[in-house]
């Protein structure tokens, strides 16, 4: 799909106000980019990895002005980067799994599955409902999201944000905690769907292949627009400092009733886009 000027201000607007979501809220970006860019016309297999590579980016930058502003604490030894560190070492080898997966699972069990656990996170934020902490919990909660992400490219922050909440991690906190959780995971996926698209896309023996030629595979067209790529990096790490401000002024009550009523929108909006 060609990228005019026009277009690609567009995509650095939609990445801009989806990370603001993302970094403020501790969920969006991918959930709501991703759809947008398919039903955009942009190759599935191309725009997920867009999508990991500028949330990669952004989230990283988020997670900076998360620390400074003192919605987290990611110093060394802190619960907050300890959580990061359980969600991402979880989710690593589970979203390489799940690359692998989404290039053979029907799009509609996907979709139907994600849409299904989000609006069941929103369902529970909502009724208050929450359990006691536990590290057994976090794990969970990183690997399933991390499966979602690596499918999709969306589905982690709702999980992990509402995840960490119902089992008692603090609202701010855990906003921060999966924005910066996310930026390890999306890397990991964004290099296994261009790795993959090349060993799916020729027949000969992959370890005979000159790693030259690979390289050249790997960020063709077909599989890297750099453009598309691009404009969703620089939305996304502009951003960054806005969202992690927002969620310092929010109120936490009002932020635990945004997060409900968001991750319940996302959740009915994911299986409406799948049925109809």
């Amino acid at each position: 799909m060609e990228i005019t000027v026009g277009l690609f201000l567009f995509l650095f607007i939609a990445a801009f106000v989806c990370e603001f979501i993302d970094s403020s809220l501790g969920m969006g970006y991918g959930t709501i980019l991703s759809p947008v860019l398919i039903l955009m016309g942009f190759d599935p297999l191309v725009a997920v990895p867009a999508v990991l590579l500028s949330q990669a980016f952004g989230g990283f930058t988020a997670s900076i002005f998360h620390h400074q502003f003192e919605n987290a604490s990611f110093s060394h030894g802190s619960r907050d980067l300890k959580i990061v560190l359980v969600i991402s070492s979880c989710g690593i080898a589970v979203t390489i799994m799940a690359v692998c997966v989404a290039f053979n699972i029907p799009k509609l069990i996907l979709k139907t599955y994600i849409g299904i656990l989000v609006l069941s996170m929103g369902v529970i934020l909502l009724t208050g409902k929450k359990f006691r902490f536990s590290w057994k919990k976090m794990i969970g909660v990183g690997i399933i999201s991390a499966f979602n992400k690596g499918l999709s490219g969306g589905g982690f922050g709702p999980v992990v944000t509402g995840g960490q909440i119902i089992s008692g991690q603090r609202h701010k906190g855990a906003i921060a905690a999966t924005t910066l959780a996310e930026a390890p995971i999306c890397t990991i996926g964004f290099v296994a769907y261009l790795v993959g698209g090349v060993i799916r896309g020729i027949d000969a023996p992959i370890l005979s292949m000159s790693f030259a030629d690979f390289l050249a595979a790997m960020f063709s067209h077909k599989l890297f627009q750099w453009e598309l790529v691009l404009a969703l990096l620089l939305g996304s790490v502009f951003v960054a400092p806005f969202g992690a401000f927002t969620t310092k002024i929010i109120k936490t009550e009002k932020l635990a009733f945004i997060l409900g009523i968001l991750i319940t929108v996302l959740g009915i909006w994911t299986l409406c886009k799948t049925y109809m």
